[in-house]
């Protein structure tokens, strides 16, 4: 089966320092997104962007001549206890070609890699996100089961929605929170089988 990525020339990398450039289109694709589904994703600067892309902790898509077509970053929580793979963004012109998939799978590949102990954990309000969160081993969850570090959750503060987060006290939003078990948790329980 072809890759349809394959033909209009979309690769996926490892984000570093000579991605930065496009931090600024990061942060504005993002943000477009979000106004256009109203829905809140936390608004990053470019210099957060930069400081994930230098840290090793991003993925991005570009088209053979350079243009940006999608990105990912990799945020720990408590410590390492939890990994969210956030701001996963396909540029309109890109979408429906399973990019998003690939980007995905390459931030959950990068989690797994360097935090195999931790839990890996998003909130969405997308259908599309859920199915792929699925396929790669998330489940859906209560928000209790998700990192209670404050620093998280107060990146909601710029969704719509946020109002219905702060009155049912964490407990349930728009959002579906969802949880893949940390590696070794998933190893033992196959081994288990």
């Amino acid at each position: 089966m072809n890759d349809p990525l394959v033909d209009v020339g979309v690769e996926v990398f490892h984000a570093n320092e000579s991605h930065t450039l496009y931090a600024e289109e990061i942060c504005e694709t993002i943000f477009v997104a979000a106004q256009q589904r109203g829905t809140g994703i936390a608004r990053r600067t470019p210099e957060y962007i930069i400081g994930k892309m230098m840290e090793g902790k991003a993925i991005i898509a570009l088209t053979q001549d350079g243009r940006l077509a999608g990105f990912c970053y990799v945020e720990t929580w408590e410590h390492g206890r939890y990994v969210a793979n956030s701001g996963l963004i396909v540029k309109p012109e890109f979408r429906k070609q399973n990019l998003a998939r690939r980007i995905k799978k390459a931030a959950f590949d990068l989690s797994r890699e360097r935090y195999p102990s931790a839990k890996l954990f998003g909130i969405t309000t997308s259908a599309a996100v859920m199915k792929i969160n699925s396929e790669l081993g998330y489940r859906p969850v209560h928000f209790s089961e998700l990192t209670s570090d404050e620093a998280f959750w107060s990146g909601c503060q710029s969704c719509p929605n946020y109002d219905i987060l702060q009155r049912t006290n964490r407990a349930m939003c728009l959002c579906t929170g969802m949880l893949a078990d940390s590696a070794s948790q998933t190893n033992s329980s196959s081994e288990d089988a």
